[in-house]
């Protein structure tokens, strides 16, 4: 099957697996303790997740089933998403931040490189609406910025004696880099694919930007740069 006869038929399945093994991740710590949670913080968070997830599920299928009105309507509604999701997790970090001792500069590098190459994949899948081949491989993309922290809660939570066979990133097992793995392996999969078909670099240049991000997570912690923007930005 060619990649684009995958992406528009089946993207849809693609995304439910993505949307199950989210389910998962967050299932102990979030979906069985719902009314447990802190504050509202973890719940506006949430809702826009799975708000975000669930879009991505029907937009293709609504592509699938020629429902294209449908299919313009709900990404109208991602104007209004997407800005929620950005802010409602830039508190939720925020808020962490403020109940360590110190601020964890990695952990910042995590959660807002993560966000700024969600948004740039966004943007582009926006930019690119009216060349569905570009907007539905951008879209794609969106979700490959949140793999880790589905594939870091899956591995403490139900694997933790995995966690010893990681490196260590200041004191702590540095798991994400299975989901930074897992993701490029993904992309470069995928790109060399679309390559051999259409030539086109969509895959590629997003396999260099979650390149740039990953590196910022594992070395940007060191850097006084990066220490005086954390500390304003969670400041």
């Amino acid at each position: 099957m060619s990649l684009d006869r995958s992406i528009n038929n089946r993207s849809y399945l693609y995304f439910l697996l993505f949307f199950f093994l989210m389910v998962i991740a967050f299932w102990k710590t979030y979906f069985t303790k719902i009314f447990d949670q802190e504050n509202y913080r973890m719940h506006l968070h949430g809702a826009a997740l799975v708000l975000w997830c669930t879009m991505l599920i029907v937009q293709p299928y609504l592509i699938r089933t020629r429902k294209t009105a449908w299919h313009r309507l709900v990404g109208k509604f991602s104007y209004l998403l997407v800005p929620v999701l950005v802010l409602t997790t830039y508190d939720l970090l925020r808020y962490r931040m403020h109940t360590l001792p110190s601020i964890e500069y990695a952990s910042v590098a995590l959660v807002i490189n993560a966000l700024i190459a969600y948004l740039i994949f966004y943007g582009l899948a926006i930019n690119y609406r009216k060349n569905s081949a570009l907007h539905s491989r951008f879209m794609v993309c969106t979700v490959f910025p949140f793999i880790t922290p589905v594939t870091d809660r899956i591995i403490h939570i139900y694997f933790p004696s995995l966690t010893k066979f990681f490196p260590t990133l200041v004191g702590y097992p540095n798991v994400p880099l299975f989901g930074f793995a897992l993701a490029d392996i993904t992309l470069i999969a995928l790109s060399i694919w679309d390559w051999k078909a259409h030539k086109r670099l969509v895959f590629p240049l997003a396999l260099l930007v979650l390149l740039i991000y990953h590196y910022s997570f594992n070395f940007f912690y060191q850097y006084k740069f990066w220490q005086l923007f954390s500390d304003w930005l969670m400041g």
